[in-house]
């Protein structure tokens, strides 16, 4: 895809990503808002995304961004999608999706049924910021993009020690390196730094975790009530499911945490790759990666639900 050639004919430009933004979610999403602003400064161009975590607002313009309501009633030339692999999950902002003259999305997931009049998607790509930087021409990369496109790259590769992980993704991490960005200190202040009441409500969840099949999934949950003894929210509780997943012997790790009454966020990952997740999440109604998916999931009983999920990876196990 030829970024440049899909927004040439645009004078108004929507950019939007999935609900719950991610790491990937906000750093493709930012650069793509970085690039228009510094080279299509004509363009009006507009970003709606949920509130991002707090570590990604160092990035350039991050201050700019509107939330997905703003954007109902709105029209625009080109609705570009980034790291969003269904219409829905685009959440009040996919109203302003269906009604732009023309949509294009860029995406890395397995289960994205190619929603966008224009879609550049390839499932083996570590990241959306991966193929953000495919699309673009090197030599218009700035800092400010590069950290943006940096952040993405190391939030969906786990650091680059996930399977999704090529040779190309440490070719492109180098060269954004050289464009002067603190990757070290993204590294630290985005991925690792934990707050102590996120330390806290991790050990909470290990040590109310459960293991299946011999060890080989292990699982856990948050309530809402825990949230608020704890003092964080669902953003707060990124690693955790990671944190079971490298506990050894384990093959596929499973979390939910409370987002409404009777509504939970299911967040799987798998080791090895024995386990499709992405087949799983489907299931659900969900979707997402062989190696990492999520989906929704509504009952009483966390547990019960734990076990309608491991009862379907243990049909691939």
């Amino acid at each position: 895809m030829d970024f440049e050639k899909e927004i040439a004919h645009a004078s108004s430009i929507a950019i939007g990503g999935h609900i719950r933004p991610d790491g990937d979610c906000v750093g493709s999403t930012m650069a793509a808002y970085n690039y228009i602003k510094k080279y299509f400064p004509d363009v009006k161009c507009d970003i709606y995304l949920e509130n991002i975590p707090n570590i990604f607002k160092f990035l350039n313009y991050t201050d700019e961004i509107q939330l997905p309501s703003e954007s109902v009633g709105k029209e625009y030339d080109l609705f570009l999608v980034m790291d969003c692999g269904d219409g829905s999950r685009l959440g009040d902002s996919f109203e302003c999706f269906k009604k732009a003259k023309r949509t294009v999305c860029i995406d890395h997931h397995v289960s994205n049924d190619a929603f966008a009049d224009s879609n550049y998607i390839v499932p083996d790509a570590s990241s959306t910021c991966e193929l953000f930087y495919t699309t673009i021409e090197p030599d218009k990369i700035t800092k400010e993009i590069a950290e943006c496109i940096y952040v993405g790259m190391v939030h969906d590769t786990g650091v680059f020690q996930y399977s999704c992980t090529h040779k190309s993704t440490m070719e492109i991490a180098g060269d954004l390196m050289e464009r002067g960005i603190d990757y070290s200190r993204i590294i630290d202040s985005t991925y690792y730094t934990k707050t102590y009441e996120q330390n806290l409500v991790q050990a909470h969840a290990i040590l109310k975790s459960k293991k299946y099949l011999d060890g080989q999934i292990l699982a856990s949950f948050i309530t809402q009530e825990e949230m608020k003894e704890y003092n964080v929210l669902p953003k707060h509780l990124d690693g955790i499911v990671n944190q079971l997943r490298i506990t050894k012997d384990v093959e596929v790790a499973i979390f939910l945490y409370q987002l409404g009454d009777k509504e939970y966020k299911a967040s799987t990952r798998c080791k090895t790759g024995m386990v499709d997740l992405s087949q799983i999440a489907v299931h659900f109604g969900g979707g997402g990666h062989k190696m990492a998916a999520g989906f929704g999931m509504k009952g009483d009983d966390p547990w019960a639900m734990i076990d309608e999920i491991v009862k379907e990876v243990s049909k691939q196990l």
